[in-house]
């Protein structure tokens, strides 16, 4: 007999089974186990594969899928009294498993729910046969705020209202799958969804080869194809319209456009001239004729549709109704997200001569009809009572839903009399009891509540429907938890099949065609923040430079009065940079500014340049509070030249010679060469401090190459000679100005007739007038007004391609 102390053995022979302590809840199914607490067959080979792992392993696994949405910078903007502020990506590890035959009658209901609401959209822009049945009540439909009017009695173009959807689902007490909700306005989350898969696979990636689990880029292929097919034949781009970075799934939107090779634009990029959709690039207006949005539709053009509103474009609505630009979903459909309209499907799909809808919705009654009313008060303790035009689901808290249950006496009293005046204004929903699905939570599994997102996408053939998406998880088993912005996770969602699955890529087949993008689309928004993100990381380096080269001297002598430290804040101060603090409160802005303008910029910029400018931001930040002056700080701006050295680097050896990287090198170039001739002018003056060359050669990188080319000591014309006018040293301003002239000469010059453009002319007159100075030329006037002379150079770039 085994004694009372001894552990128990779970199925694997491992000492306290990870289903040891897993309790499903009572009168909630659960998807891994039965009621019993038996795993079901679909899950027996996970579970044996995590057990055979044991718990030491699975931490390890799962702190690499963190680790790598770390890396990746994946997050998501919470909203809250404190303000915005990014959150890491919570992923809940362990994924929900689906048989592939429940996914296909999930999908089956998906595609005939997708259809239903195409028709509504449809009827409720144009014939407006549904309110004239009374099969919709017209005062829910006029004053809904996602009703847009000025699109009444339009047809896109195409002929579709939906492109791309989704629907949020949840599994009932009677093992049933029920709509909760219908995303039809701009759907979020399927970028997330490809970066849960890849963060899981991370931690799995047996599991996921053993399992036969669908894979998703199928799914993106076939959709980004159908959108470059509809906007080849109208000769048109295709980009996603996003509201900016301070979104809160902002990151997705980069994600999305990165991951499909699609432009991602805000409202200020683009133009309606002559009836057509134009982005501004620095190549000029380029056409837009399928347009991805993901921003509310009443936000998108602030001439038609809401006037406050400074993220659309003026005139977007009326080129929707030219039928010059596809809108992906169409203006005015997010209406089919309220909350209300579930009351009255049913009886729409079978009056348009559907059968019975595969998927039901939650129970959901509107107040504003009377039998319906008298249900609903007849049964408040069982009711979600909400807001009749919400758009929020029925388990989220939206700040105007109660649960009746959860109410008081007088409470309850209070809101039925409310229903009884204002009956139109609310919905009573069942309320959800969502199944539960285990999570890992310190060495073991435990159930927790979850709802399911699935995405369906319109291609030539048909809706494709997304095998998997991803699952929104409770950290509690509070149902109403579950919301991203209330702190709930996410978890991937394997569809699984009992036989190997076809591995698709985004990738094209052999047997089929490609088309190479045409050059010159570069947004002028993006140009213009590639220019300052290499401005402020150039400024950032050379600011460090100096520091660096004043703290050894500090170090050294320990007197802050010496004449040379005195010099280098004069020269500082100016600029923001107090050399009191051993880390500037100037250069951490400098970086800031920097990691700003690369955030605008996110879907241009690869995930490992990201994850090298995010480091070096942390680590600056980090030696702001544990960095001393002299010896300290000098190690300190080491370490940062180091990382902005392997940032510019990652950059220069990776990134594609395209019209981006030559406004990027060109911003690096200008900011160097204005810098160099600024120190010049203050380290070659002739009553400069004693030791002002040597620094000046150190600041400028150029020690071991000046005693290389110079048989004598440091004098004021070698120093010249080497930072001011040799063409080899790419430390020089001459340098700088050679790469000025090689790069602004490549860029586009629309309406030019082949001539050079104005920034081109300048900078061959620059180039030329250096070509021919002497060392003795260059006296403190001259260099300071060639530092004035480069950074004209950008008022010129700014004029023809920031405009």
């Amino acid at each position: 007999m085994a004694s009372g102390n001894q552990q128990r053995t779970g199925a694997a022979g491992q000492a306290d089974s990870l289903l040891e302590h897993y309790r499903p809840i009572d009168g909630v199914v659960d998807e891994m186990v039965d009621a019993a607490g038996n795993p079901r067959p679909l899950w027996k080979p996970f579970i044996a594969s995590l057990e055979a792992l044991g718990p030491e392993k699975l931490v390890k696994r799962f702190a690499r899928a963190d680790q790598y949405l770390r890396d990746a910078g994946v997050y998501y903007r919470v909203y809250d009294k404190a303000g915005a502020n990014e959150r890491e990506w919570p992923l809940a590890h362990v994924p929900l498993l689906i048989e592939e035959k429940e996914w296909s009658a999930i999908s089956a209901g998906l595609i005939q729910r997708a259809d239903l609401f195409e028709k509504i959209a449809a009827d409720i822009y144009g014939p407006n046969r549904l309110v004239e049945g009374g099969l919709l009540p017209p005062g829910l439909i006029a004053s809904s705020p996602e009703y847009l009017r000025p699109l009444a009695g339009t047809v896109p173009a195409g002929g579709h209202y939906l492109h791309f959807c989704a629907f949020e689902l949840g599994r009932g007490p009677d093992g049933r799958w029920w709509v909760l909700g219908d995303r039809m306005q701009a759907p979020s989350g399927a970028g997330f969804a490809l970066e849960n898969r890849v963060a899981t696979t991370r931690a799995l990636s047996e599991l996921y080869g053993e399992l036969h689990v669908h894979r998703l880029a199928g799914f993106f292929r076939r959709f980004r194809d159908a959108l470059n097919t509809t906007a080849a034949a109208s000769r048109g781009r295709v980009a996603i319209l996003t509201p900016g970075p301070l979104n809160e799934t902002y990151y997705e939107h980069a994600y999305i456009a990165r991951y499909l090779g699609i432009m991602l634009l805000e409202g200020e990029d683009l133009t309606v001239s002559n009836g057509r959709l134009m982005v501004r690039t620095v190549a000029g207006l380029v056409p837009i004729s399928v347009l991805w949005r993901r921003m509310d539709a009443a936000f998108a053009d602030p001439l038609e549709l809401r006037p406050d509103s400074q993220i659309g474009t003026p005139g977007l609505v009326e080129a929707v109704r030219q039928g010059a630009v596809t809108a992906v979903n169409g203006l005015g459909t997010g209406l089919l997200e309220t909350r209300a309209l579930l009351a009255f499907l049913p009886q729409i799909h079978k009056e348009l001569g559907g059968e019975e809808l595969l998927l039901p919705s939650v129970a959901t009654w509107w107040c504003g009809q009377g039998a319906e009313r008298a249900h609903v008060l007849a049964n408040l303790d069982r009711m979600v009572i909400g807001p009749a035009l919400s758009t929020r689901l029925a388990f989220e808290d939206d700040g105007a839903s109660v649960l009746g249950a959860a109410l008081s006496e007088e409470e309850r009293a209070a809101l039925a009399m409310r229903i009884e005046v204002e009956g139109g204004d609310f919905v009573g929903q069942e309320a959800v009891t969502l199944s539960t699905t285990p999570v890992y939570v310190d060495g073991r599994l435990e159930p927790r509540p979850a709802s399911l997102r699935v995405y369906l996408a319109r291609t030539p053939n048909g809706w494709t429907v997304m095998p998997g998406g991803f699952a929104r998880v409770g950290f509690s088993l509070d149902p109403t938890a579950i919301a991203m912005q209330r702190g709930g996770q996410a978890a991937d969602v394997w569809v699984v099949s009992d036989k190997p699955v076809e591995r698709e890529t985004l990738f094209p087949r052999e047997s089929e065609g490609f088309d190479r993008t045409v050059p010159g689309s570069l947004p002028s928004r993006a140009a213009e923040n590639l220019t300052w993100l290499g401005r402020y990381i150039e400024r950032a380096e050379d600011t460090a430079r100096i520091l660096r080269a004043y703290h050894v001297r500090l170090a050294e002598t320990s007197d802050p009065a010496m004449p040379l430290l005195a010099e280098l804040r004069g020269y500082l101060d100016p600029i923001g940079i107090d050399v009191a603090d051993p880390v500037p409160q100037g250069l951490l802005d400098m970086l800031d500014s920097a990691v700003y303008s690369a955030g605008q910029i996110r879907d241009r910029f690869s995930p490992d340049g990201w994850l090298a400018l995010k480091d070096l931001s942390k680590t600056l930040h980090l030696f702001e509070t544990t960095v001393s002056r002299g010896d300290d700080a000098t190690r300190a701006m080491t370490v940062i030249l180091r990382k902005l050295a392997g940032f510019s680097g990652l950059l220069h050896e990776n990134m594609y010679r395209f019209t981006g990287w030559r406004f990027l090198e060109i911003g690096r170039r200008l900011e160097r060469g204005i810098q160099m001739a600024r120190m010049l002018t203050r380290l070659t003056r002739a009553d400069a401090p004693e030791g002002a060359l040597d620094m000046m050669l150190e600041i400028g990188d150029s020690v071991m190459t000046h005693r290389r080319q110079y048989p004598v000591q440091a004098g004021r014309r070698t120093v010249i000679d080497l930072l001011a006018l040799d063409p080899l040293n790419p430390r020089s301003i001459f340098f700088q100005v050679e790469r000025l002239k090689e790069e602004i000469g490549l860029l586009p010059t629309e309406g030019s007739g082949g001539h050079m453009s104005p920034a081109a002319k300048e900078v061959l007159r620059l180039n030329t007038a250096l070509a021919i100075k002497e060392p003795s030329d260059m006296t403190t006037q001259a260099l300071g007004e060639l530092a004035e002379e480069i950074g004209g150079l950008y008022n010129s770039l700014a004029k023809a391609y920031f405009g």
